[in-house]
């Protein structure tokens, strides 16, 4: 029998996205699995952070209204046919990132017609309007199944953490602070436990695709 094939298709502003599928992978290859991760790249650098509180607070009104950022040409080898494809990124103002609309705008149909797709976000929260919004979007071009999606969110409470992600994202340092907000806002993004837990979600993400799951039946705790 030949190998299952899996593709990752991600976009990571801040990185949190890529460390955590950095682990996945781990996972993943403890299957007889082949993999071919595509991380996506903005024809025009975005910047992290962003630097000042009124581009962030720009980005933010623009995130909102879904606004799109063009991706640089993928690899060929993305448009094969695949076990299972993989759609990751954070959430943005409750849905995928710019750069992940951008990409399934323009390759959407060629990507992801006929194929099974799994989606994974890495989020501070508001991760089920996001998934609603890119399941719509998948399946309007043409996905044959859209999993239930892996979903880690930060594990910091609220509102300590939409107010350290904030300040993070206008340049300053929140969680390396000598007052009092360092309390709540320990660490931005996510934690050392959540990375060794998406190794094991790789594993059994591989164990499943190797036991010939359908998309339907993969299911993970949700959020992690």
């Amino acid at each position: 029998m030949s190998k299952k094939r899996i593709l990752i298709l991600s976009y990571s502003h801040s990185n949190q996205t890529r460390n955590l599928l950095k682990q996945l992978v781990a996972g993943l290859e403890k299957s007889d699995i082949d993999i071919f991760w595509e991380r996506l790249a903005p024809e025009q650098e975005l910047r992290f952070p962003i630097g000042t509180i009124p581009l962030t607070l720009l980005m933010m009104t623009q995130t909102f209204l879904k606004k799109r950022y063009p991706v640089k040409q993928l690899n060929s080898k993305v448009f094969d046919k695949w076990d299972l494809v993989i759609v990751a990124g954070p959430t943005w103002s409750y849905s995928p990132s710019g750069v992940i609309l951008s990409m399934l705008d323009r390759d959407g149909e060629a990507l992801i017609a006929g194929q099974d797709v799994l989606p994974f976000i890495s989020c501070r929260g508001y991760w089920r309007v996001h998934f609603w919004r890119l399941r719509t979007l998948l399946k309007k071009i043409g996905a044959r199944n859209v999993c239930d999606p892996i979903v880690f969110k930060h594990p910091t409470p609220e509102p300590w953490n939409t107010i350290g992600v904030f300040l993070k994202l206008a340049g300053q340092m929140p969680e390396r602070g000598k007052g009092w907000f360092r309390k709540y806002y320990p660490k931005y993004g996510h934690s050392r436990e959540q990375m060794e837990t998406a190794v094991e979600v790789g594993q059994k993400l591989g164990e499943y695709i190797i036991d010939g799951l359908q998309a339907e039946e993969i299911h993970f705790t949700t959020p992690v």
